[in-house]
């Protein structure tokens, strides 16, 4: 079974010449759609409890994160090992960055102890692409401050490729903090690239006008765009990122903005709901929705693996 599933998968495609994986607003639709056709071979390989692929082996990968992370972390973690990688995990608390060390200095030092792969998660955007221009080892993308988390928006669209069976022609909404929102970012790049029309809503403080200059629609009511959403992704309310309150309440806010049992009964039959966590229950989504039939955030995490892996795979393997 190991033999078909690394045969179904093919040797490393010629067509990928990426070293780095920074964000989706570089790539090509066709890149996106090879990566996400690999993860596919990757999620059914583990659907049938196959654990161990060594396409890595011998390989490192360091876990560089300057910002907590459960999901995306342990996700690229279990992917790498997944991929017979040795895996290093980065404790920016107890670095020398604490003794004056700038970022590229860790980052270099790590680098010659024999590294293949950093992923690396950072409050300042840009920091990935400053680690590329300054590392001979590859690097992906885990987040950097409010510009694109890459592998997030990768698996929120392959879930939706999942569950609809493709993605152009749909119309996804994301709704909340679209400010300070990485994930939203990446979500546009590449939804728009495969053909989808994306709405981005949320309160005025939130979301601007200006969005509209990458060829996406605003709103500021969630009730009046329901009816004619296919797709909606849930983003969490980063209070960690904002320096003033940009709404009343968080009560106000759910009231207006939460996915609740009222507003599925408003919308399409087979709407999509998705959120790239944490969830805040009762913020962005009611508990009832979050865990009912129309929800496929679980299935998100579980294709994050899947992506990760491919994404690893994409970067670091071996032609031969």
């Amino acid at each position: 079974m190991v033999t078909t599933e690394l045969a179904e998968l093919g040797p490393l495609p010629a067509t990928w010449t990426r070293r780095h994986l920074l964000g989706l607003e570089e790539l090509a639709a066709e890149e996106i759609t090879l990566i996400l056709d690999k993860a596919d071979v990757f999620k059914r390989a583990l659907e049938e409890r196959l654990t161990r692929f060594p396409l890595l082996s011998g390989k490192t990968c360091v876990n560089l994160f300057f910002e907590n992370s459960t999901r995306t972390r342990t996700s690229f973690g279990l992917a790498a090992r997944r991929l017979g990688a040795d895996v290093v995990d980065f404790s920016a608390a107890t670095s020398s960055l604490s003794k004056g060390e700038t970022v590229i200095d860790t980052a270099k030092n790590i680098e010659a102890m024999g590294v293949d792969v950093v992923v690396v998660r950072h409050r300042t955007p840009g920091t990935p692409h400053l680690l590329a221009q300054n590392l001979g080892c590859s690097v992906i993308n885990a987040g950097d401050g409010p510009h694109e988390h890459p592998t997030q928006g990768l698996l929120d669209i392959l879930t939706i490729r999942q569950r609809r069976g493709c993605v152009e022609g749909l119309t996804v909404a994301l709704i909340g903090d679209i400010a300070h929102s990485r994930t939203a970012r990446s979500n546009i790049w590449g939804l728009k690239k495969l053909g989808a029309h994306v709405i981005v809503c949320g309160p005025s403080t939130l979301v601007s006008p200006r969005w509209q200059e990458l060829g996406v629609e605003h709103a500021y009511s969630l009730d009046e765009i329901l009816p004619r959403v296919d797709v909606l992704n849930l983003l969490r309310i980063q209070f960690e990122r904002q320096y003033t309150r940009p709404f009343p309440s968080v009560r106000e806010y759910a009231l207006l903005y939460a996915m609740n049992r009222e507003r599925l009964a408003r919308s399409k039959p087979d709407i999509l709901i998705l959120a790239p966590g944490p969830i805040n229950r009762g913020v962005e989504v009611t508990p009832d929705v979050a865990d009912g039939p129309h929800s496929a955030i679980l299935e998100q995490v579980t294709n994050g693996l899947a992506v990760r892996m491919a994404v690893l795979w994409l970067l670091a393997g071996t032609r031969e």
